[in-house]
């Protein structure tokens, strides 16, 4: 969660590295869709959902 409150989440690589930042999303639901959205057009890529309510 952003300072503001509101959501956003972060793209790792296998190392831990950050490669990437979403947007930020009004609501936890939103951003939930987002990381759906990444594994779904990224669907050969490994993904370790870490998010955090």
């Amino acid at each position: 969660m952003a300072k503001n409150g509101k959501f956003y989440f972060n793209l790792k690589a296998v190392n831990g590295q950050v490669i990437g930042n979403s947007e930020i999303y009004e609501s936890e639901a939103a951003r939930e869709n987002g990381i759906k959205s990444v594994k779904t057009n990224a669907s050969d890529a490994e993904v370790a959902d870490e998010a955090v309510s």
